[in-house]
């Protein structure tokens, strides 16, 4: 389970840093003096994902409140991915789909 994990973080990383499209919104720093930083993740488990949505408050530099929530998903079930290691030797493996996120802010 933990190679298929740090198989598909490797593979997130790549497609990531092959995207050409300009990410002119993107931060690298929370201005902590006054905002809410929202971080999305899916934990796999065998029947089913877990959705974890944690949100961190900053106001004047100081984390105010932390919310972490879990809530149980359906499973997308397993893709065949071909995976590349540091030395260039490819394995086919077996990986859970994950989800797209599209987030609205208002």
């Amino acid at each position: 389970m933990r190679k298929i994990q740090t198989a598909f973080i490797f593979l997130s990383l790549v497609s990531i840093i092959s995207c050409e499209e300009a990410k002119e919104d993107e931060v690298k720093d929370v201005d902590k003096n006054a905002a809410i930083e929202t971080v999305l993740a899916v934990q796999h488990i065998d029947s089913a994902d877990v959705l974890i949505t944690k949100h961190k408050i900053w106001k004047d530099n100081k984390l105010v409140r932390e919310i972490i929530k879990r809530d149980t998903i359906p499973t997308l079930g397993d893709t065949i991915n071909v995976v590349e290691d540091k030395d260039g030797n490819e394995k086919t493996v077996k990986m859970k789909k994950d989800y797209e996120f599209y987030i609205t802010v208002q």
